[in-house]
């Protein structure tokens, strides 16, 4: 077994927390309220692109490892962790798409090798899914509960692999860690899905392209016949300016348009406060 893989089996089942990567300047950024992304979105659907608009919601909260849920009562050992919301806004023709992935990542990148839970829901006018992953000892068991009907109810072991959406917080935390070369990676649940496909692991080629300001961490996927490209800011903290998915579908793409940092959100919600949308393009909001 690999020491790293060890490493996390054991804080994950009998050690308590403590950081060993998490350095200061980690902890200076993260730990002062969230970072709130708005995207211009292009996404393609029903081989046709369909504007909309897209948030990257970066938060870090006090995380249960054996529980996989956050810490609200601050009586047990926890972990840090950063958390992505990402969700998807966008209509194609009459009818509404709203998506939503959440994923939680231990910001102590020794420790914790993967990241410990990841969900998805994806609403439409047909009806919707929800598909989670959670880390176990022996990599991951994922579970899914659709409305259609080839889908239904599935419950399935991965094993050791890696998550496409585990890497968007490993671009914010530390780049350089990101897997590269010909990897086993299961992709992202938006794309298993609106393609409805299994949740399973997929041979893929990931490489760094490296300019003086920027980076693109691009993700191929031979079978699939589908890229993911993330470009984001070569010096910490690596904010993500834009990406792009191509497929045999069409191509999806998005560009940062809005920035918040030191949000608290969770605390500005009254009607008072529903002119804050318009710092981050979301006035009028979409219908």
């Amino acid at each position: 077994m690999h020491i790293r893989q060890l490493i996390s089996i054991m804080m994950m089942t009998t050690l308590p927390h403590f950081s060993l990567l998490a350095g200061d300047a980690v902890r200076d950024f993260w730990f002062n309220g969230a970072e709130i992304n708005r995207y211009e979105l292009s996404q393609t659907r029903y081989g046709e692109q369909h504007p909309g608009h897209a948030e990257f919601i970066f938060v870090t909260e006090p995380f249960l490892t054996q529980q996989q849920v956050k810490d609200e009562r601050g009586i047990h050992s926890s972990t840090d962790v950063l958390k992505l919301n990402a969700l998807r806004t966008f209509n194609t023709g009459i009818y509404s798409y709203r998506t939503m992935t959440s994923t939680f990542r231990p910001i102590d990148l020794l420790a914790y090798p993967h990241a410990l839970k990841t969900t998805s829901s994806v609403q439409d006018w047909c009806g919707h899914g929800f598909q989670q992953i959670n880390r176990t000892e022996t990599g991951w068991n994922a579970e899914l509960r659709s409305y259609f009907e080839k889908e239904g109810d599935q419950d399935t072991e991965l094993g050791e692999t890696w998550l496409e959406d585990e890497l968007w917080l490993l671009v914010r935390l530390d780049p350089q860690e990101l897997p590269t070369g010909l990897i086993s990676i299961v992709p992202g649940a938006l794309t298993t899905r609106f393609a409805h496909l299994p949740i399973k692991p997929q041979q893929a080629r990931a490489k760094l392209i490296t300019t003086k300001s920027q980076i693109t961490y691009s993700i191929n996927y031979p079978e699939l016949q589908r890229a993911l490209h993330i470009h984001f800011d070569s010096e910490f903290p690596h904010i993500i300016r834009a990406w792009e998915e191509t497929s045999k579908t069409g191509t999806t793409t998005a560009k940062l348009t809005h920035r918040i940092m030191n949000s608290a959100y969770w605390s500005e919600h009254q009607l008072s406060d529903r002119d804050k949308r318009k710092q981050l393009g979301l006035e009028p909001i979409a219908d």
